[in-house]
């Protein structure tokens, strides 16, 4: 018997050593590099801004506000211009990093609204968008290093001193103001810049650029009204790189059946579009697969029309390409239908124009709210297929079998889509202090 103990005893502890031994062979040591994710909420942290903490987010959003980017930090829900005459606007973490230009190194102000990594997206508080990851490969996306501060280096660069100008078109037919006679975009990339950025891990981030040296981007409101005169001007404080932090316009749209859509236009593959929503023209974003086509590729499809309603006759709004064309800037953008939004994995934020055109006078023209209303007044023959469109017969699509594609591509992250009972709040700090 005291063998036997004695034989137990010996079994025992040469089990439990090999057990020890065995889990100190499996466990990796503490990794010392640090992720994408806290690169990025460092710099904000050293540039006087407050970084994201997924564990303890600066705002709790409510289901009726509906936001779909944690990391915002303010939302002005206020839609009546005579109030805010920039209309509903947000405010996002601004990052600093370099982008590339002949005479060197410049610093570039950026903002990210989507991760193609769910960890990443998670850690930096903005959406997880996996499609994007289509884009590798395709030549629509660039590269970018680290430097040894944690700083993000582009490959391309952003100019943002021109002034932007729109001629709305004449009349032809039922088409008026839209397509413009002339447009020029109030910031234009070089062939090198795609805000599809592909970080050296792999991970694609959505960085929108916002300003740098030669100005700042359109859709950071003046804060003395909806003029133009403060366009480029780096001292406008809604750019804020002492806080990291940059207010940004919303736009609105329909989705399913409902209003307050609502977004941000940063960069667009069309000089077109670029001066209509005042974006950023990146001719590089033409090169992303592929038009036209969902699912599939790293975009997804939305349908502006070309003539929509010019006048509220019930309350709904004007809506249009046209609309937004003869108004003046910051005061009417086009109010685009789209199909879904990014609680669903197959959202992607570069946006495949699907224009539309009605065939009937402006008085019986509807207000487009959903998809599933294009189709049927595609079916009816109320709307045809702007004739202005890139590709001449529909390409494969689960969402409509009757939309063209233009081959206009839009970079619009969609930040939130509240219910009506939260229009006219605010939350958190939508402006810079």
């Amino acid at each position: 018997m005291k063998n036997f103990k004695t034989i137990f005893l010996s079994l025992l502890i040469t089990t439990l050593f090999a057990a020890c031994s065995d889990d100190d062979a499996v466990i990796p040591p503490p990794d010392p590099t640090p992720s994408d994710a806290e690169l990025l909420l460092e710099s904000i942290r050293e540039d006087g801004g407050t970084p994201f903490d997924v564990d303890n987010p600066a705002l709790t959003f409510t289901a009726a506000q509906n936001v779909f980017l944690p990391s915002v930090l303010g939302i002005d829900f206020r839609i009546d211009r005579s109030v805010v005459p920039a209309g509903p606007t947000a405010r996002f973490p601004m990052f600093k990093g370099w982008e590339t230009t002949p005479n060197g190194p410049r610093e570039l102000y950026y903002v990210i609204t989507e991760a193609s990594d769910r960890d990443t997206a998670r850690e930096l508080g903005v959406i997880f968008a996996p499609r994007m990851a289509d884009a590798i490969g395709s030549g629509g996306e660039q590269n970018a290093t680290w430097t040894d501060d944690g700083r993000l280096v582009f490959e391309g660069s952003v100019d943002f001193s021109p002034k932007r100008s729109l001629v709305p078109g004449g009349a032809d037919g039922l088409l008026f103001g839209f397509p413009p006679a002339q447009v020029n975009p109030g910031a234009i990339a070089d062939e090198a810049w795609s805000s599809y950025v592909v970080l050296p891990s792999g991970v694609v981030i959505n960085a929108q650029p916002v300003a740098n040296s030669t100005g700042i981007h359109d859709r950071i409101p003046n804060p003395e009204g909806n003029g133009p005169e403060q366009e480029d001007d780096l001292n406008n404080p809604n750019f804020a790189p002492d806080q990291a932090s940059v207010v940004m316009q919303l736009l609105d749209g329909w989705q399913d059946g409902r209003p307050y859509y609502f977004h941000i236009v940063t960069d667009t593959s069309d000089p077109a579009p670029a001066t209509i929503e005042l974006g950023v023209f990146a001719p590089r974003l033409a090169q992303l697969p592929t038009f036209g086509l969902f699912p599939g590729g790293s975009m997804l499809p939305f349908s502006p029309t070309a003539n929509g309603r010019t006048v509220d006759t019930d309350g709904n709004g004007v809506q249009g390409l046209n609309a937004a064309s003869l108004s003046d800037r910051q005061v009417q953008d086009p109010t685009n239908t789209f199909p879904i939004d990014p609680r669903d994995e197959r959202y992607a934020p570069m946006w495949d124009a699907h224009i539309t055109e009605f065939t009937v006078p402006e008085e019986e023209r509807p207000i487009l709210k959903s998809f599933d209303q294009i189709n049927e007044l595609l079916a009816e023959g109320i709307l045809i297929p702007f004739r202005g469109n890139a590709n001449p017969s529909p390409l494969a699509n689960s969402l409509s079998d009757l939309l063209t594609a233009t081959g206009a591509i839009i970079n619009c992250p969609v930040i939130t889509q509240p219910d009506a009972s939260v229009i006219g709040t605010q939350i958190g700090s939508p402006r810079n202090n």
